[in-house]
């Protein structure tokens, strides 16, 4: 399993192929195999010495992409940081205009906390961390919008009101997009010099050889996965 990831990146850095479309792993035999990450998205990050991964999860009515991943949810705020919110807001937004070719991306951020704090009474990490991050992002030329609370923002997002969503953490953000995208959403990794798509859905090992899979997700992931490599190329023609 982690060979032939090992074996598929080193074949995309060698150009015979353009890029990479994963199926679901275990996490737990990863680790016992002698690989210790988390999951595809950090050992892709380690094979082609990347820093700026992001996890995107891409369905035709919403797009998500995280602060934080793999951790405890009691983790989370330590996490967060403006340094690290800033490397995102700027990943989420180069790549929805080489990727996915859109020209000038909105983006919708998710508050932390409930009623996005609602002014330091339900939490401060608004105020101290995610303001200042996108205030200064915004001077970058990113067109942030929120913080919002998220139990309105994702409505009006999948609406097609904004392009994409950074969520602070991985339920926040991925609860309403496979309430949508169950059967037909995408993992997409970026920050990465290599494609990478994937399903959204785990190993399923209780209906394997059952001919119950569905493989829409499958399907959508090695589409997407043209659709980034032939934009990638475009805009590398053009010069930009």
């Amino acid at each position: 399993m982690a060979q032939a990831i090992t074996s598929a990146v080193q074949g995309i850095q060698d150009s015979h192929f353009s890029g990479l479309c994963t199926c679901p792993i275990s996490k737990e035999a990863l680790q016992e195999s002698g690989h210790h990450y988390p999951g595809h998205t950090e050992m892709l990050a380690a094979l082609t010495s990347s820093n700026d991964q992001v996890m995107m999860m891409a369905g035709r009515s919403l797009r998500i992409t995280l602060a934080t991943i793999h951790c405890g949810i009691a983790q989370v705020p330590a996490l967060l940081s403006r340094e690290s919110l800033g490397k995102l807001f700027r990943t989420t937004h180069k790549s929805l205009l080489i990727d996915f070719n859109i020209a000038a991306p909105k983006l919708a951020v998710a508050a932390l906390n409930p009623h996005a704090g609602e002014g330091g009474m339900f939490g401060s990490e608004e105020e101290e961390i995610i303001i200042p991050a996108m205030t200064e992002s915004r001077r970058e030329g990113i067109d942030l919008h929120g913080p919002f609370p998220p139990d309105t923002l994702f409505f009006k997002a999948a609406q097609g009101t904004f392009d994409a969503v950074i969520c602070m953490y991985h339920d926040q953000g991925l609860i309403p997009f496979k309430l949508l995208h169950f059967k037909d959403g995408v993992n997409v990794t970026l920050g990465l010099p290599i494609v990478r798509t994937s399903v959204d859905h785990g190993t399923a090992y209780d209906i394997a050889g059952k001919g119950l899979a569905d493989p829409a997700s499958l399907a959508a992931a090695v589409t997407l996965a043209q659709t980034i490599s032939t934009n990638r190329s475009h805009h590398a023609a053009a010069g930009n």
